[in-house]
């Protein structure tokens, strides 16, 4: 059954911070999502609504709730690690499922084998885990292949046609799903002061958030995750010449890998049904049924 009834918006004090999130009601067991660098929990909707009911979703928002600086480091990734934990901990989440995508994967890792965080099974949507020399560089803002672009991001459109407009004549999204779209632009826009449209995650946010991810190396703790790990690749991701999934779901002590036909690095955009499909089969299967590296999506 599909739940057509909206998420409801809250925002959770964690202490130092607070952290706002969708939740989606449901009678069996939490699933945490954590998106991508740069995005929003918006963009779970598509994919949330059919796993509501069965399930009880809470999606938070990483990007603005804490002030950083792009140029001194950025926003490290354990820091947010820690948040997700003490988000956790606030919800009552004993032993929370957990989806995370891209920087959101990297996160959920760090919590469940650094801070050991209870994970009762954990899926990781092409999760960015940088080349081990990545960990040990200092790099500028304008040298880091992501960060150098993301501060230089066009941030004003006229309105929402001029937006999707630009977003479809780029080719990061034109295999994206169309409600996705317009959920990207309805969310992941906001009013700017000068009139029209500027990003919900500033483009100053992504760039610091960006180089966070050079501030811990979480390619130690891999093998301390214990819990069942999905990994899941896009056949087409550009990630393949830096990143070989394979190999990371097999360094997981009880992890499995998937690929996602069809698909680039942003599956879940790109996705929604098959990624919806793909967690609620890996959510409600037993360990012993998934264990098949060679499935395919």
């Amino acid at each position: 059954m599909i739940v057509t009834e909206p998420p409801i918006l809250k925002t959770i004090d964690i202490g130092d911070t607070e952290i706002p999130c969708l939740f989606y009601d449901g009678s069996g067991p939490a699933i945490v999502f954590l998106h991508a660098t740069g995005f929003l929990p918006w963009l779970w909707h598509p994919i949330a609504r059919e796993l509501a009911g069965r399930f009880k979703i809470i999606a938070p928002y990483f990007c603005d709730h804490r002030e950083v600086d792009p140029d001194n480091g950025g926003l490290n990734w354990l820091v947010l690690a820690e948040d997700l934990t003490r988000l956790c901990q606030n919800l009552d989440l004993n032993l929370p499922n957990m989806v995370g995508h891209s920087m959101g994967g990297a996160i959920m890792t760090i919590a469940a084998g650094k801070l050991r965080q209870p994970v009762e099974k954990l899926m990781l949507i092409e999760p960015i885990f940088l080349p081990r020399n990545f960990y040990h560089m200092v790099m500028k803002v304008e040298d880091h292949p992501l960060a150098g672009k993301s501060i230089n991001r066009r941030n004003n459109w006229a309105g929402d046609k001029e937006a999707k407009d630009y977003l479809k004549s780029k080719k990061m999204f034109q295999s994206w799903d169309n409600e996705m779209l317009d959920l990207y632009i309805q969310y992941g826009m906001k009013a700017s002061d000068s009139g029209g449209l500027e990003l919900t995650c500033h483009p100053q946010k992504e760039a610091a958030l960006f180089m966070g991810s050079m501030g811990y190396d979480p390619w130690p703790i891999l093998s301390d995750v214990t819990c069942p790990v999905c990994v899941l690749e896009g056949e087409f991701t550009e990630n393949k010449a830096f990143i070989d999934y394979p190999v990371i779901a097999d360094t997981f002590p009880d992890g499995t890998y998937r690929m996602v036909k069809d698909a680039g690095h942003l599956i879940p955009m790109e996705k929604p049904k098959e990624t919806a499909e793909v967690i609620r089969e890996f959510f409600e299967t037993d360990n012993e049924k998934q264990r098949n590296p060679d499935a395919q999506t």
